[in-house]
């Protein structure tokens, strides 16, 4: 079987042991004060007070419930969710119960939270297909999630998830039962000081009614949560304090008992030490949906990321103990050019998300494409991992070589013959010069089925010979 060969310098040797390193090593997630352990990690900005009687219940061994929301206002989640994410997915790998909530009824009002302009309205349909699509991508998180640390450390426990969508509870309920039972213990004072309501009103355009209201139906989500399944903590990003605090504090006002006393927790907002928003591309969201964002897609934007902020997304959005990510981080800065650090966090986010496996197979993808490496790979998989990855493009045996640059690279067929003629065309998986054209590219060809093609050092297509 041909197949493509393995090179390895020596950095990428010792690459390799710290990698393999990392897999071996008993990941462990902190059953005790678990809150200590998220602060190390970055993943903590706020908690409700008294923060003492949080870690009491937290050092006692009580099994406690948590819940993190998400409106339908896209077909996806993105990588701006998956920070609050990572701290539910911490407490249910600690044997704590996670509760997800998507807003079937609160997206069709509209959160005002961190923004300054109303949103645009949707139509059912779609508001529907985006509820269905993103309860599925919180389970598959959390089933991922398990199974990645399962990999890390062999059987595991764990929490239990329920996922819940709040229409379920708001569909019968009449304003007029909701007032006469709630609207005594919601202050309009209070709800006038939210940084979400205040911003708004000193806007041009104010805010309206129903995005006014929106902190008491978000309010009443986890009273609701709290009263039926003993819910006690909410976690959202920072932006979300004061719908937090304003359902923290309908519970304490309707409650004689205090015995599902609540707790808020937020995640720091995220930007990147350039100042962008973190999660974006070229301005474009990074999906958690695979058909939105493909692994390999996920795999390249952190592989983007900078020295400067490698560690912390490291400790943030992985699994791995924070003492081998200060290792790797030193590894890292003995030989920056190689980019370690940023190949550990982009392959263990995309396997934590995607599944166990898939980094590998982005990284390959990365390699092939952009790598000064050969790698030991076999058509099949060449064909399998560029399929997922969706560039993997078809070409006929019977094309020249001008005509499949064409194809492959749309330019004109003077450019094509151009390209050969100066040299930068290179050819199968020893990467041949080819200085004139020809019809005869079959010894190119990786076990029959593939050829890779490369225009110049920075552009390479892979392609399924039909």
């Amino acid at each position: 079987m041909q197949c493509l060969r393995v090179h390895l310098r020596k950095p990428l040797q010792r690459w390799q042991l710290l990698r393999s390193g990392l897999r071996r090593f008993e990941t462990t997630i902190c059953t005790a004060n678990i809150l200590d352990s998220l602060k190390e990690r970055g993943l903590v900005a706020q908690v409700s007070q008294p923060e003492s009687a949080l870690v009491q219940k937290l050092i006692s061994g009580e099994k406690l419930g948590l819940y993190c929301g998400a409106d339908p206002t896209a077909r996806s989640l993105h990588l701006g969710n998956l920070l609050p994410l990572m701290v539910m997915l911490h407490f249910y790998l600690a044997g704590h119960d996670v509760f997800t909530l998507v807003g079937g009824a609160t997206g069709k009002v509209g959160d005002p939270s961190g923004r300054s302009t109303e949103r645009s309205a949707m139509e059912e349909s779609q508001r529907l297909d985006n509820v269905a699509q993103i309860q599925g991508q919180l389970r598959a998180f959390f089933d991922s999630g398990l199974a990645y640390y399962r990999h890390k450390v062999g059987k595991t426990s764990s929490g239990r998830t329920t996922h819940t969508n709040n229409f379920d509870w708001w569909h019968d309920m009449k304003m007029l039962d909701f007032l006469a039972m709630y609207g005594k213990h919601i202050r309009v004072q209070s709800m006038l000081s939210r940084d979400s309501v205040s911003s708004r009103l000193n806007g041009q355009d104010g805010i309206g009614f129903n995005e006014f209201t929106y902190q008491i139906l978000q309010a009443y989500d986890f009273y609701h949560l709290n009263k039926t399944h003993g819910v006690t903590i909410q976690v959202g990003g920072n932006d979300q304090w004061g719908n937090i605090t304003a359902g923290i504090d309908l519970i304490r006002r309707t409650s004689s008992k205090a015995t599902n006393q609540p707790f808020g927790l937020t995640v720091p907002l995220l930007t990147t030490s350039t100042g962008e928003k973190f999660g974006k591309s070229a301005g474009n969201a990074v999906f958690i949906d695979p058909q939105a964002t493909t692994p390999f897609e996920m795999y390249q934007y952190f592989m983007h990321t900078t020295d400067e902020d490698v560690g912390k997304y490291l400790k943030m959005f992985t699994l791995l103990p924070v003492e081998h990510i200060e290792k790797a981080i030193l590894s890292h800065t003995k030989n920056s050019k190689e980019r370690l650090a940023q190949k550990l966090l982009a392959r263990e986010v995309v396997d934590l998300v995607h599944g166990v496996g898939k980094g590998q197979d982005a990284e390959t993808v990365s390699e092939v494409l952009f790598g000064s490496r050969k790698l030991q790979l076999a058509a099949v998989e060449l064909i399998r991992i560029f399929r997922e990855a969706n560039i993997l493009a078809t070409c006929s045996r019977t094309l020249s070589l001008e005509q499949l640059i064409v194809d492959l690279t749309g330019c004109s067929k003077s450019e094509a013959r151009r390209k050969v003629t100066q040299g930068s065309i290179y050819v199968g998986p020893e990467r041949v010069k080819v200085v004139r054209n020809t019809d005869n590219l079959e010894q190119f060809y990786i076990d029959d089925q593939v050829l890779v093609l490369r225009v110049g050092k920075q552009k390479c297509f892979v392609a399924e010979v039909m």
